[in-house]
């Protein structure tokens, strides 16, 4: 069945800025549209149409994950230790002792002129993707382990992979006075996260109605990657303002959970939004 067309990329967001109870130069401003969404990762459905065209069950672990510093390699390292046979089907492949030998799990790449690591791809798919038959399940064998051992699956994830579809930005800011603060930014990863080549994707979740059927909306499902990448106090005070922001009514409603509400009731059209 052909994907449910994705809302545009330009739509009315609401925002909602506050600073960190536990840091009065750490502004904080976040995409109440998209944190009120009803996202959910939707992999291993036939919701998941996966990025690239003909590989559906990769889901959008097709092209491997870009590590983005030493701590994150450290911890996908923690992670892959936690791997056994039964766990990890191309365990034989990618455990060997050194990451990046001949048996690793990473290896070199280049973004924009500089040396990066990310996960090696088997059979055209990251080396960490369980394929469809295997005995202990499709799906990310990191993932797969942490929840099985009762740990969060983002303390064994790359950064990407976990973060995903969440984006966080941070800036210094000169404010009129001269004084300076850091401001955090939390939004959608849409389409263009990933630059131009973001376009080229064959289907994406974030801004598609398949994907916006969540029990609940992405500040509460997603509470324990928001409070890694803000801390704990902020995620207190995020999750309290979008409790208030639901009490009221949000304005600008994400038209991909519009749609969602419509594809189940036949009462909305994202278009007419």
């Amino acid at each position: 069945m052909a994907p449910a067309p994705e809302v545009p990329l330009d739509f009315p967001r609401e925002w909602y800025e506050f600073f960190d109870p536990a840091d009065p130069e750490h502004l904080i401003s976040v995409d109440l549209t998209w944190l009120m969404s009803h996202w959910t990762c939707v992999f291993g459905t036939p919701a998941c149409h996966g990025i690239v065209a003909g590989r559906q069950p990769d889901g959008c672990c097709t092209h491997g994950a870009y590590l983005t510093d030493e701590d994150d390699r450290e911890r996908l390292a923690a992670g892959m230790a936690l791997l056994t046979e039964d766990d990890w089907q191309y365990y034989a492949k990618g455990s060997g002792k050194d990451p990046l030998g001949k048996r690793g799990y990473l290896t070199e790449s280049d973004v924009d002129g500089e040396p990066a690591l990310k996960t090696r791809t088997v059979k055209g798919a990251c080396i960490f993707l369980n394929r469809p038959g295997f005995p202990a399940g499709q799906g990310c064998a990191l993932h797969a382990v942490a929840l099985r051992r009762g740990l969060e699956p983002l303390t064994v994830k790359p950064d990407v992979c976990w973060q995903l579809p969440v984006r966080r930005e941070q800036d210094w800011v000169t404010r009129p006075d001269g004084t300076e603060i850091l401001k955090t930014t939390i939004t959608e990863f849409d389409r263009r996260g990933w630059g131009e080549g973001g376009h080229d994707l064959d289907w994406y979740c974030s801004g598609s109605p398949e994907a916006h059927v969540g029990a609940e909306p992405v500040y509460v499902s997603y509470a324990p990657e928001l409070t890694e990448l803000l801390g704990e106090p902020a995620y207190r005070e995020l999750a309290q303002a979008c409790r208030r922001r639901g009490q009221l009514g949000i304005v600008a409603v994400h038209p991909a959970t519009a749609a969602a509400a419509g594809r189940r009731d036949g009462d909305i059209k994202y278009e007419q939004l």
